[in-house]
Formats: structure tokens, C-alpha cells, sequence
């Protein structure tokens, strides 16, 4: 069993940066991908990065590239989501996630509670 809580997020203008943590509980947390999602209300729950268990291969969504950056910290059994250069379509709840399996789609083992991201223009 794996539990993940988020925090990080808050209110920031376009332009701006926020880094995302998420914590692990647990000793296996060195054996999951980890990914980032978000969801805005009526939406799916999109994939936004990923991260492999070593921290040796990363995975974006389009929308982010460039500007968002996943690292992890085994040591911590934490993960980030460094966001910077954010835009008003960046806001969402964003979720971590846990996965035995790198990957992009989200039916990943286990998730967080969500933390709300917003970004004014």
C-alpha cells in the first residue's frame, strides 16, 4: 500500500512558477514510476509527466513541454513537479500517482488527493 499527499499549490499569476511535492509513504516508493496528472471540472483527468522509478526517464505532455519539469528524490520518497512559465489553461487540481509501469495513461495504482493549481491572467 502506497499513500501520496500532494502540496504545493495555490494561486499564482500567468508567468509565474510552482512547485509541486508529492510525499510517499512506505519503503518500496524507489520501485514506482511516478506520474503527474490534472483535472478541471467537466473534464477527464489528463496525463501532464512521468517519471521511472530511477529518475532516468522522463515523459510530457505536449501542453507542458518545456516549461514543466518531474524529478524525484528516492532518499525523500518524494517527487516534484516543477512548473514554470504558467498559463490561465494550466488550472486544474493536479494529482500524483504511483505505477509499478511507466506510462501515460492514467490507470495508475495509486493516486493522491489533489491539490488546486490557479493561474490568473
Amino acid at each position: 500500500q502506497v499513500q501520496l499527499v500532494e502540496s504545493g499549490g495555490g494561486l499564482v499569476q500567468a508567468g509565474g512558477s510552482l512547485r509541486l511535492s508529492c510525499v510517499a509513504s512506505g519503503r518500496t516508493f524507489s520501485r514506482y514510476a511516478m506520474g503527474w496528472f490534472r483535472q478541471v471540472p467537466g473534464k477527464e483527468r489528463e496525463f501532464v509527466a512521468v517519471i521511472s522509478s530511477s529518475g532516468s526517464s522522463t515523459y510530457y505532455a505536449d501542453s507542458v513541454k518545456g516549461r514543466f519539469t518531474i524529478s524525484r528524490d528516492n532518499a525523500k520518497n518524494t517527487v516534484y513537479l516543477q512548473m514554470n512559465s504558467l498559463k490561465p489553461e494550466d488550472t486544474a487540481v493536479y494529482y500524483c500517482a504511483a505505477a509499478l509501469s511507466i506510462r501515460t495513461r492514467n490507470d495508475y495504482e495509486y493516486w493522491g488527493q489533489g491539490t488546486q493549481v490557479t493561474v490568473s491572467s
